[in-house]
């Protein structure tokens, strides 16, 4: 039997709250450091880039809501920000509206429900991308406090994510299959 999610109230407040739009400096600093971000988890993973190198020069836009992000893929297999006015190759929007759906649905492992349109062979490679990639968050943490820190740290957050996704307010699988939750 599905529970709903005892803070549901609190969706339906943040539904009736306008969106702010953040200063176009802090849209664009963002950007950037998402871009850093997945560029890092890339270059951890050769044959991720190499996969990239093949679509150099196209473009993705992913969109969720009033937020849009356009990345292109470079000669050395990375992302960049695409230029203003670029036409994107693909498009990637993010169907789920609730953030709280969307950060659920995340946390127990899922992944978000997108609507796809654009060039397939692209999207194949963004998939590959999604199944494969994982940021080796310890290993990077360890350069920072420790090897032995950043296991207990990490140990915690586990520990953490596994609560989480059984949290009595968790949905039900309807179709049965138990292992959608279980994600390495």
């Amino acid at each position: 039997m599905a529970t709903q999610f005892p803070f549901a109230f609190l969706e339906d407040f943040f539904k009736s709250l306008p969106v702010p739009t953040p200063p176009a400096w802090a849209i664009h600093e963002t950007h950037h450091r998402v871009v850093l971000l997945l560029n890092h988890v890339l270059m951890q993973e050769p044959q991720a880039m190499q996969r990239l190198v093949r679509q150099t020069g196209r473009v993705v836009l992913t969109q969720w809501r009033s937020f849009t992000f356009t990345v292109k893929v470079t000669p050395a297999g990375l992302l960049d920000l695409a230029g203003e006015g670029a036409t994107p190759d693909l498009t990637l929007v993010l169907s789920e509206e609730s953030p709280f759906a969307l950060a659920q649905g995340l946390v127990q492992g899922a992944k978000p429900p997108v609507r796809i349109e654009g060039d397939v062979q692209l999207a194949a490679e963004v998939n590959w991308l999604a199944d494969n990639l994982r940021w080796d968050v310890e290993e990077d943490l360890s350069r920072i406090v420790g090897d032995a820190p950043s296991h207990l740290l990490m140990e915690a957050g586990r520990k953490l994510g596994a609560a989480l996704r059984n949290f009595p307010g968790r949905k039900s699988n309807s179709s049965g299959d138990a292992s959608s939750g279980n994600a390495a």
